[in-house]
Order: C-alpha cells, then structure tokens, then sequence
C-alpha cells in the first residue's frame, strides 16, 4: 500500500501544482460567469471552500459506512447538504451578494471539482489529510477567481475590488482602488470573450512558470560540483 501524501505535498498540490481551475479545467463554469469583479470571485471562491473543506470532511469520516456501489450518490446528497447551508448563511448575512452571485452558488453542487475531490482523494484518507485538501484546492480555486476577476474589474472599469463591501462589512471600502473617473475601459473585458481570454493567460503565464523551474532543476544539478571521494588508508 503507498504511503498517504505529505501535508506539503497536498498544499502545494491544491494551490499551484494541481490548481483544479488551471490544470483540470474543472468548474469553468462559475469561473467565466462570476468573475466580473474581484469582489464576485472572491464571494465565489470562498463559498466553494466552505462546501468543499466540510463535503471533504465528511465523505472520509463516513468512507468506511458507505457501499462502494452507492457512494457517488451519497456524496452528492453530503455537497447538496452543504451548499443548502451555505446559500441559507449568504441570505442571512450577505444578502447582497447572494443577489448578486444568484444561481451559482446553488450550482456549486454540481461541480466536478468537488464531487472529483470527495472520490479521488476524501474517500481515500483520513479526515485531517480530506480537510486539508480541501482547503488546499478551495484556496487555489479563491486566488483563480480573484485573480481573473480584479483583471477584467481592472481593464473594464479601471477598479479592484469594487463593492468590497457587500462581503466584507464597511471596512471593506478601504480594499477598493480606483485609477480615476476619467479611466475608459474595455467592455469585452466582463464579457464572455474577456472571461476566455484572461484565464487563457493565466493559463500560460502558469505554464511558464512551471517550464522554467523544470528547467533549473536540471541546471543546478549538474551545475553541483563533484567532490572526488578520498580513498581510505589502511
């Protein structure tokens, strides 16, 4: 039996490694439709961690108690259960941009990240590996979302993090930048070719990133210089 993944292993894994957004592809859906402003992709985001840190949670305490032929259902049903709670929270305290996030986060019950990660890796390892994964792969899906959304925020309207407030509470006015009134933006930035585009370039700037540090690993090892070994004396 292999041994179970370190807890760096699946941090760096679910931030940059094997960033579920840029990587698999998974949950493009709310990805391209919410992140017309960074204050959205940040909302998206951390709805998703909330469902995907507790349905992760949740399938590895219940693995064992589970039929193999019954589980996807019953995974599904622990994700619905979560989402419920969490759209019930939004309406409560962040009614606003409940509004405004809409469908989507009652959509979040049929993202293929989460139910991926509740059979590929929760349903395989204990309950603090799940929860850390979890967390992980939330985390990197919040910085996607965020990150595309201040860009097309930035080129249509010249803003990060407008409205900030609407999850944050009052202090989150103070988050916002401006680059002036007089800033003349593009609109195909917050529409769906903008959408396309920028996670495209996000896309390959993560390609680059990753071809250039495999290419200094090799670099640096033979770049090592060998010491010779000395021979024993008798």
């Amino acid at each position: 039996m292999s041994a179970p993944p370190s807890y760096g292993h699946i941090i760096g894994g679910g931030l940059w490694r094997n960033n579920q957004s840029l990587v698999a592809l998974l949950g493009l859906c709310p990805l391209l439709a919410t992140t017309t402003s960074a204050t959205n992709g940040l909302g998206m985001g951390l709805a998703t961690t909330a469902v995907i840190v507790c349905s992760n949670g949740t399938v590895s305490l219940v693995r064992h108690l589970v039929r193999p032929e019954i589980r996807i259902p019953v995974f599904v049903l622990v994700i619905a259960s979560f989402v419920t709670l969490v759209e019930l929270i939004m309406q409560a305290f962040f009614y606003e941009m409940y509004l405004v996030l809409g469908l989507f986060i009652s959509l979040i019950v049929v993202n293929c990240m989460i139910i991926g990660r509740a059979e590929a890796f929760a349903s395989k390892n204990r309950v603090d590996r799940a929860l850390l994964d979890g967390l992980a792969v939330g985390l990197g899906a919040t910085l996607v979302l965020t990150t595309l959304g201040a860009l097309r925020e930035l080129v249509a309207q010249g803003t990060i993090f407008y409205q900030a407030d609407l999850l944050l509470g009052d202090w989150g006015r103070v988050l916002t930048v401006r680059l002036g009134d007089d800033f003349q933006g593009a609109l195909v930035a917050i529409l769906p070719p903008g959408a396309f585009i920028g996670l495209g370039l996000m896309i390959a700037l993560k390609n680059l990133i990753d071809r250039r540090v495999e290419r200094r690993g090799p670099a640096k090892a033979t770049a090592r210089p060998i010491v010779p070994a000395t021979a024993s004396s008798a």
